[in-house]
């Protein structure tokens, strides 16, 4: 897959666009919280040399035939809130749902509007016929986002994640298929 770029999403408050070398600084506050990466599946970053290296590793997803990862910025103070992607990426059928945001603006309903336009981006654009999202299991606000986009809930699946410190979850897995997507915005 040749880099092609994302495409810059914009909502009433934010701008979605590929992530930048420039972003180190806004995601390496919010990623070195000991209550954000370990919640999305990830170790908290302890350098901002590791955060760039994270960005580059984004960046280069295209080389293994991924889409790469948006940033989400605040539109009125150009600020960067989060990370959201569409990630293990089939083309013309699915991808799953991921996103990270800076518990600084958790309450927001950044994730949620995030994710609307990069759900609507998959399947009009991408042509997708479904994207999933999993959370673990206690990890209510994502399961939330995950209802409040009209992701069917769709299974546990028991000890379906090991986190990067071996200790095993079990996680949800939600889901929208591309008729359900049409039909619910037709509604």
């Amino acid at each position: 897959m040749s880099r092609i770029g994302l495409p810059v999403l914009e909502t009433p408050r934010l701008i979605i666009r590929e992530i930048e070398e420039s972003d180190v600084y806004d995601m390496f506050e919010y990623a070195s919280l000991p209550n954000v990466g370990p919640v999305a599946g990830w170790e908290p970053h302890k350098s901002l040399s590791y955060t760039k290296s994270i960005i580059k590793m984004f960046r280069n997803k295209y080389q293994y035939g991924q889409l790469g990862v948006f940033a989400i910025v605040l539109k009125e103070s150009d600020k960067m809130i989060g990370t959201i992607e569409l990630h293990t990426y089939v083309k013309n059928h699915k991808a799953e749902l991921g996103y990270t945001i800076s518990p600084y603006f958790w309450g927001n309903g950044y994730a949620y509007e995030a994710a609307k336009a990069v759900i609507s981006w998959g399947f009009n654009e991408l042509e997708l016929k479904r994207i999933e999202c999993t959370a673990f299991v206690n990890n209510n606000q994502s399961n939330r986002v995950c209802e409040k986009l009209g992701l069917d809930f769709e299974c546990v699946r028991k000890k379906g994640y090991m986190l990067y410190d071996g200790t095993i979850h079990d996680i949800s897995c939600y889901a929208i298929t591309d008729d359900e997507y049409f039909k619910s915005i037709r509604n």
